[in-house]
């Protein structure tokens, strides 16, 4: 039997094996919108993925911003291919939950997308977020151009700054670039659209990007 490593990521090694073919097929239609949500980001949209926690409010932060074409639920950064739920959740594939974000560059910034990520949890809590205990609640910042990554990478440090000027503690949340991203499940998808009184674990540390 499998036991959860929650506080530390298995090594490839020590992932499970997963599988070649998806156990499961993800509606590709938006919840809300109708937009697509599967295969590679459309021509025209810049893509970035985020991990904030539990990706039910996660993901409902940002499909309602202004210039977000569409966003999906998944997990990434990890080794397992082709997870299921059940499986990130031993903590033995090493992915985190995720949300995608398409978004068109022209009316919103990745800046921007940014700020709302830092307001919108705690990152400095390692491998958990509020109650939801485990390394699939870790923070994280996946783009896949290094000029991306240096922008998110300073978004940090000026937050860091913004923490510490409020005496909370360091920054955790990693930046890399994207490995595979695999769609949840469909009922995860849009989540709290389809059960608005669904559970949300989501929460800020009560402190401005600007200051």
């Amino acid at each position: 039997m499998w036991r959860p490593k929650l506080m530390s990521i298995p090594t490839a090694e020590e992932a499970l094996p997963g599988r070649a073919e998806p156990a499961y097929q993800t509606d590709p239609e938006h919840y809300i919108s109708g937009h697509r949500i599967t295969g590679d980001c459309p021509q025209g949209l810049a893509e970035l993925q985020v991990g904030m926690g539990c990706f039910w409010g996660a993901e409902r932060r940002f499909w309602s911003v202004a210039g977000v074409w569409s966003t999906a639920v998944g997990y990434g950064s990890g080794h397992t291919p082709n997870p299921t739920y059940e499986e990130v959740c031993t903590g033995m594939t090493g992915h985190n939950e995720l949300v995608r974000i398409w978004y068109d560059p022209d009316l919103v910034s990745l800046q921007a997308l940014l700020h709302i990520f830092w307001e919108s949890h705690d990152p400095t809590q390692g491998m958990r977020q509020g109650n939801d205990v485990g390394t699939q609640y870790r923070s994280g910042i996946y783009l896949a151009a290094e000029d991306e990554r240096a922008v998110a990478q300073l978004t940090k440090e000026h937050y860091q700054q913004q923490l510490r000027r409020a005496g909370l503690g360091d920054i955790t949340t990693e930046i890399l670039p994207p490995g595979p991203f695999w769609p949840a499940e469909t009922y995860h998808q849009q989540y709290l659209a389809k059960n608005p009184g669904g559970y949300c674990g989501l929460g800020g540390c009560a402190v401005s990007y600007e200051g």
